[in-house]
């Protein structure tokens, strides 16, 4: 082994109390910082990160653009179709009650009400498969059409609408519930 010749950096002298930092011993509880920091650092990105990402989808409002810009962004209402006669228009009735003779009842009623597509011949009427139904619907399979589906439950003064393929053989088919009353 090799032997070194002693230099003064070799000799401490006893007085002396502080040693190179790299020599000295570790503080305990320094690596708990460091992990506690790295972790606020993280979390705060992530939640910076996720603010963004709502902002840019727009579930989220963006809290730093203008007062006037947000304040000039109105909602527009969801569209609805004015409520439309049309005469020409060939609609299905359907007696969903036990009540006898109920679809031939309303299908001339929608004739003198203006409503030339409940004629027997153009439009028709028959029973439903069931008996019970509880409301009246009226549905149309043609988004067009929806207009005289909201005209129509004017008319019966009585029912929803809906759009469906159920009944795609009629523009309109009205099926009749226990909750409409004859006139």
């Amino acid at each position: 082994m090799a032997t070194y010749q002693r230099d003064r950096f070799d000799s401490v002298p006893d007085d002396l109390l502080r040693t190179g930092a790299h020599r000295g011993p570790q503080k305990r509880g320094r690596g708990w910082i460091t992990f506690a920091w790295a972790a606020l650092a993280t979390g705060i990105l992530v939640v910076v990160g996720l603010l963004g990402l709502a902002i840019v989808n727009g579930k989220l409002a963006n809290p730093f653009a203008s007062s006037s810009v947000a304040a000039s962004a109105t909602p527009t209402p969801t569209p609805t179709m004015t409520p439309l006669l049309n005469p020409t228009i060939a609609i299905t009735v359907l007696n969903g009650t036990a009540t006898a003779n109920l679809a031939n009842s309303v299908g001339d009623n929608l004739v003198k009400q203006g409503w030339g597509g409940a004629a027997q011949g153009v439009g028709s009427r028959a029973n439903a498969s069931a008996t019970d139904v509880k409301q009246t619907v009226v549905y149309y399979s043609d988004p067009a059409n929806e207009g005289a589906a909201r005209a129509l439950v004017l008319s019966l003064k009585v029912g929803t609408i809906q759009l469906s393929d159920v009944y795609s053989q009629s523009p309109l088919t009205v099926v009749i519930g226990s909750d409409y009353k004859l006139p």
